[in-house]
């Protein structure tokens, strides 16, 4: 079972980027998804987290009205678009599995190796 993220990469303020999180070795539309942020020397918080069929979404309160979670399970890959990125969005973003977890919580039992994303001018 492996998530791979993808999408990461240098910004500037105010720009987007859309996060990829692939699944290999197992059917992600069974898995409620959460993507997670770690910033250096700050603890990993949780961002947004999306239901296995993608009825229902949460975000922290950070991102909400910026940041955008959705699924293609058809793809086995689920997104999150950011949009108006700030300087501190800038962390390494995780994206994690779980098929009976739901929320913002570490509660997941897969997780992804992440991606960088850094929003600098």
């Amino acid at each position: 079972l492996q998530l791979v993220e993808s999408g990461g990469g240098l910004v500037q303020p105010g720009g987007s980027l859309r996060l990829s999180c692939a699944a290999s070795g197992f059917t992600l539309s069974y898995y409620a998804i959460g993507w997670f942020r770690q910033a250096p020397g700050k603890e990993r918080e949780g961002v947004s987290c999306i239901t296995s069929k993608g009825g229902i979404t949460n975000y922290a309160d950070s991102v909400k009205g910026r940041f955008t979670i959705s699924r293609d399970n058809a793809k086995n890959t689920v997104y999150l678009q950011m949009n108006s990125l700030k300087p501190e969005d800038t962390a390494v973003y995780y994206c994690a599995a779980d098929s009976t977890y739901y929320g913002l919580g570490p509660g997941y039992d897969y997780w992804g190796q992440g991606t960088q994303v850094t929003v600098s001018s």
